[in-house]
């Protein structure tokens, strides 16, 4: 989510098994951050992993260095981040490439910077597809083309302002076309959401706009339902909850509101049955002693 310059490629990886990832992705399912901390976790024990937010990968800006873009849905796995040489993308690292067990995987990278532009497709750990080049030069060009670029290497993307050795596009245009022919959908900001959740892994804190205010504001919560529900006898909260288990968190802050003011009218209610339940026994053992008050 930071603005800040990166250095690299910007690249997207899609781990699919589903046979219909458009279908997956038209339902706009949730990100699991407890998913992207286990992956994280996995593909780099040594990495101080610090969530920085929840959000529509389509309408964001791409990740910078040392950032995480991570969404798991079933069949359907999505990974963004920022690498350093990545000029041919079938040389791309094993541990990356490997990370997830998927039949098909899908590379996209781009550095409008330089434009750089990089697709590729993976069948089982093979090379199907790899083309990765700017304007003026090409770095990688491995398999057949798919019939999606063709009119782009007939010269209908030319803006005309190339010479005569460089390609008839810029590479970076190729990208949209491949996830449209490769994945079934655009990601575009009025495409379908693509929920995912971001994370640093440079140490960074976590930003104050998603700890201090919500912090805050549950503690308000908890401080009202808590002392109401200690007097009780009652607990309102579950010491089983555990925040990376699969939950529902929701892309946004007012889902966290929506979702902190659910929890307070649920503790409200249950402390207001109790207290009606015991007015009503207080009410009755009132009346019976009254009743009795005037025998000997």
């Amino acid at each position: 989510m930071s603005t800040s310059a990166h250095t690299g490629a910007v690249v997207t990886i899609w781990f699919v098994t589903a046979t219909d990832p458009a279908a997956v992705i038209a339902s706009e399912p949730r990100s699991d951050r407890g998913f992207g901390r286990k992956y994280l976790a996995q593909l780099n024990p040594a990495w101080p992993i610090t969530p920085i937010g929840q959000f529509a990968l389509n309408r964001s800006v791409p990740a910078s260095t040392d950032e995480y873009y991570i969404a798991g849905y079933p069949g359907v796995t999505l990974v963004q981040t920022v690498m350093e040489d990545v000029h041919r993308l079938s040389e791309l690292e094993p541990r990356i490439l490997t990370s997830l067990p998927a039949s098909d995987v899908y590379v996209f990278a781009s550095d409008p910077e330089t434009d750089f532009g990089g697709i590729a497709h993976f069948r089982d750990g093979e090379v199907v597809r790899s083309l990765c080049a700017r304007r003026d030069r090409l770095y990688e060009d491995i398999g057949l083309p798919d019939p999606f670029e063709l009119p782009f290497w007939a010269g209908d993307h030319d803006d005309g302002n190339g010479t005569g050795i460089d390609l008839p596009f810029h590479p970076v245009d190729l990208i949209p076309a491949a996830q449209r022919a490769w994945l079934g959908f655009d990601l575009a900001a009025d495409g379908p959401d693509v929920h995912v959740t971001a994370f640093a892994v440079d140490g960074r804190p976590e930003p104050r706009f998603l700890n201090e205010p919500d912090r805050r504001g549950a503690q308000d919560l908890d401080t009202v339902v808590g002392r109401a529900s200690s007097k009780l006898g009652i607990s309102v909260r579950d010491p089983g909850y555990d925040d990376y288990e699969t939950h529902d968190d929701g892309d946004g802050d007012g889902d966290e509101f929506r979702r902190l003011a659910e929890a307070g009218a649920t503790a409200a209610r249950r402390i207001g049955r109790i207290v009606a339940r015991r007015g009503r026994h207080l009410g009755a053992t009132i009346g019976q002693k009254l009743r009795h008050t005037d025998r000997p």
